[in-house]
């Protein structure tokens, strides 16, 4: 059974300042979904993105020759103004996790690896805490819920699904951040790049990405225990 660390007011204060960001993070996009369905229902479609939805909702505003009723211009002015406030929100979180990294070696470290950025490596310093607590990385993967669950028995291993536990936020960065790097692998040539490249080939892209989330966690854990900077392989 694997226990809970203790962890630090910092570690903890640290955390607090993931899950704030993560509910600014959820209502901006249930904000955004919002709009885009009640713009729908003026036969107004707006594709899916932040980024198409903060573009064309002023160009509505704007729009002299606009057939929106006066009522859904001033509710889509405001729906505006939050979204720009949550955004505001966003980076503000953003520019402090920034600046916590900046101070702490073991985030700079995690930085090193590709799929890890500064959310993902400061979640993982304040969640996992002292990394040599676990026996190896793939102990540390499946603390994470990123490996097969098993159901072997009388000598003949099962691999079933994908556990999915531990601390959801943490797992959803490692794949966000590994679902980045295989968009781009395609376009290089170091061997991490070309191991994903067949895991996709053989298993899918959804597996693919669970795959070098799982192998991501695995080295940060030896970046934690042996204090290195990440080396990339291309042989």
């Amino acid at each position: 059974m694997r226990f809970v660390a203790v962890k630090s007011e910092e570690q903890q204060a640290v955390l607090a300042l993931h899950r704030a960001r993560e509910m600014v993070v959820v209502h901006r996009t249930a904000l955004i979904n919002q709009t885009r369905g009640l713009l729908m229902e003026f036969g107004i479609t707006i594709p899916a993105g932040a980024a198409r939805i903060r573009k064309r909702v002023p160009e509505l505003l704007e729009d002299p020759e606009s057939k929106l009723p006066e009522l859904m211009k001033g509710l889509l002015r405001k729906q505006y103004e939050q979204l720009v406030e949550l955004d505001s929100q966003v980076a503000e979180y953003d520019q402090q996790i920034s600046t916590l990294n900046k101070q702490s070696k073991p985030c700079q470290m995690l930085m090193t690896i590709p799929g890890i950025g500064p959310l993902t490596a400061s979640a993982l310093v304040a969640t996992v805490g002292d990394a040599k607590e676990f026996r190896n990385g793939r102990e540390m993967a499946a603390w994470l819920g990123l490996v097969p669950r098993q159901s072997s028995t009388g000598g003949k291993a099962r691999l079933l699904g994908i556990s999915k536990r531990g601390d959801v936020h943490l797992r959803t960065l490692l794949n966000h951040g590994a679902r980045s790097v295989l968009m781009f692998a395609g376009k290089k040539t170091d061997r991490n790049s070309r191991w994903v490249r067949e895991v996709e080939k053989r298993r899918g892209w959804n597996i693919a990405v669970t795959a070098l989330a799982a192998k991501n966690a695995r080295i940060a854990w030896a970046l934690l225990t042996r204090g290195e900077a990440y080396r990339e392989m291309t042989a």
